[in-house]
This record gives structure tokens, sequence and C-alpha cells, in this order.
């Protein structure tokens, strides 16, 4: 993976949930250096290589096989150098274990599946990275 400023990651391993939250914010012109990736273990490999700085903001899948968004966050917030990452997490529905889990763990905010743009744009403006995501050139 090449080393790059990643503004958006995004963290999902079902494609056509990646497809649909991409399409909404390239919609509305918010995929600056967005990265999409489909694995928790790629997701971690990522974040936790030096060369990479940190992205401003993760979009994160709380249910993948083998290392689940629970597990991400979970090393996330319990990492100094990586707790003030702001993560959305992307769930099912607000009902369920990773739901309470993910909040346990505190996620910054949280979002149903199928993301929607209104709603992810509150969920930034809630979380005060409206201004570093929308400010920024926009690459496709």
């Amino acid at each position: 993976m090449e080393n790059r400023v990643i503004e958006i990651l995004l963290i999902e391993d079902d494609h056509d949930d990646a497809e649909m939250t991409v399409h909404a914010l390239k919609k509305h012109n918010l995929v600056n250096n967005l990265l999409h990736i489909d694995e928790g273990e790629k997701a971690l490999d990522f974040l936790y290589t030096e060369e990479n700085d940190a992205p401003k903001l993760i979009l994160l899948d709380l249910k993948m096989p083998r290392v689940d968004g629970i597990q991400i966050l979970r090393k996330l917030k319990g990492d100094p150098a990586k707790r003030d990452i702001p993560v959305i997490a992307l769930v099912s529905s607000k009902e369920g274990k990773s739901y309470v889990e993910s909040f346990q763990l505190k996620a910054d905010a949280y979002m149903v599946k199928p993301v929607d743009f209104k709603k992810f744009f509150t969920a930034i403006s809630d979380i005060g990275l409206t201004w570093k995501i929308v400010d920024s050139p926009v690459h496709y």
C-alpha cells in the first residue's frame, strides 16, 4: 500500500455498503484522499505503519470477519498515540452487542448503515471535523 495522506479511512468489508458510502461522500465532494480498506487486519496494518499519517476520520464497520471493528476500536482508543483519531462506528442498528460495546469504547459518533449524507454531515459536525474535511482540496 502506498504512503499518502489519508483524510477519511473507510474500513468496511461489505463492498455494496462501501460503494454506497463512497457514492454519498463523492456526491457532496467529500472524497478527499479517501481510502477504503475491506479487512480489519489490513486496516490495523495501515494504521500502525509508521510512514502513514493518522487519518482525520475513520468510518468503521463494526461487524467484519476475523478482526472486527470492535477490536480495531478497542486498540485505537486504548492507544495514547491514536485515541484522538475520530471514529464514526457504522452499525446495522443501534441495538445489539456491537453498538453497546462501541459506545463503551467511546466511538465518537454512530451511524446506521447505509450511510446517509445528511447524517454523515451531522456526525462530522458534532465531532467538530467539518472544517478539516470540507476545506481540503478534493481529489478523485
